[in-house]
Order: C-alpha cells, then sequence, then structure tokens
C-alpha cells in the first residue's frame, strides 16, 4: 500500500504542478498585455502633455490679445464720449443759433404795415414757427440739422 500511496501523491503532485504551470502561463500572457498597454498608455501621455502645452501657449496668447483689445477698446470709448459731448454741445449752440435767428427774422418784420400786408406779417411769422418746430423736432430726435 506504501507503493501505491507513494504514487497517488506523485500524481496529485504531478497534476498541481501542471496546474501551476498553466496558470503561470496565463500570467504570463496577462503580464505581456500589461506591458504593451503600459506603452500603448505612455504613448497618450505624451499626446495629452504636448496638447497641453499648445493649449498653455494659446491660452497666454488668448490673454495677451484680450488685454491689447481692453486697452484698444477703452480709448476708443473714452474718444467717443468726448466726441458725443462735443456734439452735444454743438447741437445746444446750433438750437441757440436758431433761435437768435428766428427772433432777429421776427424782429425785422415791420409790425404796423398797413391791413394789406397783414397776411405776410403772418406768413413771416409762419416761417419763424416752422423753424422753431424744425428745430425743436431736430433736438427730439437726436439728429443733427
Amino acid at each position: 500500500m506504501s507503493h501505491s500511496f507513494g504514487i497517488v501523491i506523485e500524481s496529485l503532485v504531478a497534476v498541481l504542478l501542471m496546474l501551476t504551470i498553466g496558470y503561470c502561463m496565463l500570467l504570463n500572457a496577462r503580464l505581456k498585455r500589461l506591458k504593451a498597454d503600459e506603452h500603448s498608455l505612455k504613448a497618450t501621455i505624451g499626446e495629452l502633455i504636448t496638447a497641453t502645452e499648445i493649449a498653455e501657449r494659446a491660452i497666454g496668447g488668448l490673454k495677451h490679445t484680450v488685454r491689447d483689445v481692453n486697452e484698444n477698446l477703452g480709448s476708443q470709448l473714452t474718444a467717443a464720449a468726448q466726441m458725443s459731448a462735443h456734439l452735444k454741445n454743438q447741437l445746444a449752440e446750433g438750437d441757440g443759433v436758431i433761435r437768435r435767428l428766428s427772433r432777429i427774422a421776427a424782429a425785422a418784420r415791420p409790425s404796423s404795415e398797413p391791413a394789406e400786408a397783414a397776411p405776410k406779417v403772418s406768413a413771416a411769422k409762419a416761417v419763424a414757427a416752422a423753424a422753431q418746430a424744425f428745430s425743436d423736432r431736430r433736438r427730439a430726435d437726436g439728429l443733427a440739422a
């Protein structure tokens, strides 16, 4: 019995060794795949680093461009505000000139004319009133005359 018992134990050891060898081959295949994936992953990481550097340079350029545009736009807005104030002053002066001209035109017409000339006086007043209305309308619309 000791001889058959030795054979059974040796057979069991042989089967276990075969299983161990098979498992080692399986682990070896998995390790090879892992190494191949590692190389692929390293290449992908390298590409990501390159893309990140390019993006950082582009962001730096965009920040510089935004700063330049902001400076230029600020100066243009200041100039536009000054021009707007200047035009507003000129429009106010132009309205004053029109009012004075209409008063001068109204004062230049003699008010004591014969009865036949009465319609002409009212026509002059109508012209002066039309000029005043035109001036007021232009000022209300914000348009330059």
